[in-house]
């Protein structure tokens, strides 16, 4: 009997793997929706350079500081370019809107439904002690991240209910929570640790040790708070993939730190580091009449790019009683004067934000469509009336300064929500409470931004602190939630799925390290949430994300800032680059490359000029 079980265990096992394998496509990669660009012969990438030389150094820099490198855990501050040194299961591609493609995984097998994926590791996947990547080390990472890793993790692998070994290199994941289309990429953005080398070590502890990695680097040198060297791996196990040729060039890639922005930019024009992306407009617009730049030692240049812009804005804390009512939210979004602010400390080179999912068809906008009213109508008793009935645009000004108009605006918004001026203060009716708080910044560029703001506020009899703070403290207070208002990032990409959990769902809203800032807590964005991540086909995810965009900007989280459809770049003239950018990412790390003549011209670099 015990042999007869056995055999009909083993049978039931057979069948069960054939009906997986006669319901599942096995593939080099996958994609969201729609099909892959490249095929199963694919020799390189659209956007590389295959003969690239490789070689020479970069440096670069970093502002603020670092004590751990370790860049997958809550705590401590991770140093710049750990992911370097890390290779995941698949590879994302930068033309493509979300597709991957095998890395430490030589294929990838998943049902119609998507309710699991199965990976097959490449036998030649090496960690740099030359161990192999075995299925073991994958499931302990599962595993490690969504218990010791760094909250975000734990939201993202949410739905992931275990992974197994079927094979000597296959590993399978499965998935809870309905349809979920995108899980099975998500996985595939796994980097995998090793668990032998992680068996004696705290991993969710701060530490200077590099940890082991399977990537194209590895960390060569540490100055603790200051500096970190990559090197490339000379006998990398990935170099000659497909999917790796002409990538990952430098031999060298280092990262100083500095204490601010401005430091780091006259270190740049110095000559103490090689490429510089411009996030200032002034200092753009200004601050690069220098001879290195005017002689081409120096190139500026703006770089045209297909990416989503995300949404940047001065973001409320609505955990905090005076930002609770939508009204006084929304009130004090007239108090920012974009149009003044574009015209005298941007040099006009802004658009100003008004969806989530700017600069890419996501975005809503004009009334609701009748695909996205069919979505709507099960909600219209929990959402605003605005939502069905008007276009999301943020409150405008003619840029002169004269914003009475949207001032009393603004008051009356204020009186609907139970507040009135008292003694030139805004206060609260009921508690008798003056209305102050305070915006928490840690780049100090930011403070020509809102002092403006800042003095329109006043005129609304409200008193708001302006607060910076150095990266580890800024790092702290909004990991723990310690703030009133922010400058905060959504970065968004073509494909929103799991990620907008972290960003804008209930259940990160008290979870410390979340990326839900806000504190949203509404549970019609919670259902529009998972009705994204769910979407079957594209059309139906872009309707639902701009569905999801509305009840956003209707709920008057944030104040939109501003977005530009260029990288503004610049850089000593030592690199050579493929002739096509990538549409969805700069590349800079990964497909330029060291010309070494050109690198031979600077040499040596004069110092000191760039203070002219």
């Amino acid at each position: 009997m015990p042999r007869l079980i056995t055999l009909l265990a083993a049978l039931l096992s057979l069948e069960t793997q054939l009906a997986w394998a006669n319901d599942a496509a096995v593939s080099h990669g996958i994609a969201m929706h729609g099909d892959l660009k490249y095929g199963p012969d694919f020799a390189h990438l659209e956007y590389v350079n295959p003969e690239a030389p490789k070689g020479g150094e970069v440096r670069l820099s970093a502002v603020g500081t670092f004590d751990t490198l370790n860049g997958y855990t809550l705590r401590g501050v991770a140093a710049s370019g750990l992911g370097l040194i890390f290779d995941t299961l698949l590879y994302h591609s930068s033309d493509e809107a979300f597709s991957e493609y095998g890395l430490l995984a030589g294929s990838v097998e998943v049902p119609d439904d998507r309710s699991w994926v199965a990976f097959t590791l490449r036998p030649q996947a090496r960690f740099h002690d030359g161990t192999p990547v075995t299925v073991d080390d994958v499931i302990y990472t599962l595993e490690t991240l969504k218990t010791k890793g760094h909250p975000f993790y734990r939201s993202y692998y949410g739905s992931v209910d275990k992974a197994e070994q079927v094979a000597d290199r296959k590993v399978r994941f499965h998935f809870t929570g309905g349809e979920n289309r995108e899980l099975p990429l998500i996985i595939g953005q796994m980097p995998v640790f090793s668990k032998r080398y992680w068996a004696d070590r705290e991993f969710d502890a701060t530490t200077l040790e590099a940890p082991l990695g399977n990537g194209p680097y590895r960390v060569s040198a540490v100055d603790p708070g200051r500096s970190v060297t990559y090197e490339r791996i000379p006998d990398y196990w990935g170099s000659d993939l497909p999917i790796n040729r002409g990538r990952f060039n430098f031999g060298r890639i280092r990262i100083d730190y500095y204490r601010d922005r401005t430091v780091a930019l006259e270190a740049f024009k110095a000559g103490e580091f090689d490429f510089h992306q411009e996030t200032n407009s002034k200092e753009w617009a200004t601050a690069y009449d220098v001879p290195a730049v005017r002689d081409g030692r120096i190139v500026l240049e703006e770089i045209p790019h297909e990416n989503p812009t995300g949404m940047q804005a001065f973001v409320f804390n609505t955990r905090k009683p005076i930002f609770e009512d939508r009204r006084v939210r929304e009130a004090l979004g007239y108090a920012f004067d974009f149009e003044w602010t574009n015209e005298h400390l941007f040099y006009g080179s802004y658009t100003r934000t008004a969806s989530y999912f700017s600069n890419s068809e996501l975005a809503s906008t004009g009334l609701p469509t009748p695909e996205e009213l069919a979505i709507l109508e099960p909600f219209r008793d929990r959402l605003p009336a605005d939502v069905f009935e008007r276009e999301y645009k943020p409150p405008v000004t003619d840029g002169s300064g004269n914003i009475r108009g949207n001032l009393r605006a603004a008051i009356r918004l204020l009186k609907e929500a139970g507040w009135t001026i008292r003694d030139q203060r805004l206060t609260n009716v009921a508690t008798g409470q003056a209305m102050e708080f305070e915006m928490l910044l840690v780049n100090p560029a930011f403070e020509r931004v809102v002092l403006p703001f800042k003095k329109n506020l006043e005129r609304l009899g409200i008193a708001m602190k302006v607060r910076t703070v150095d990266s580890a403290q800024y790092q702290k207070r909004t990991d723990d939630f310690d703030f009133d208002m922010i400058i905060d990032v959504f970065g968004q990409s073509l494909s929103p799925g799991n990620e907008q959990r972290d960003f804008w769902s209930s259940d990160t809203a008290t979870r410390p390290g979340s990326r839900n800032t806000a504190g949203i807590r509404d549970p019609v964005v919670d259902e529009l949430i998972e009705l994204v991540i769910s979407a079957p086909d594209r059309q139906a995810l872009v309707h639902r994300t701009r569905v999801l965009d509305r009840a956003l900007l209707w709920g008057h989280y944030l104040i939109p800032n501003w977005h530009s459809r260029n990288f503004r770049v610049a850089y000593w003239n030592k690199f050579g680059r493929p002739e096509i950018n990538p549409k969805y990412a700069l590349g800079f790390l990964d497909t330029w490359w060291v010309d070494p003549k050109k690198a031979a011209r600077l040499a040596p670099r004069a110092t000191g000029e760039a203070t002219d």
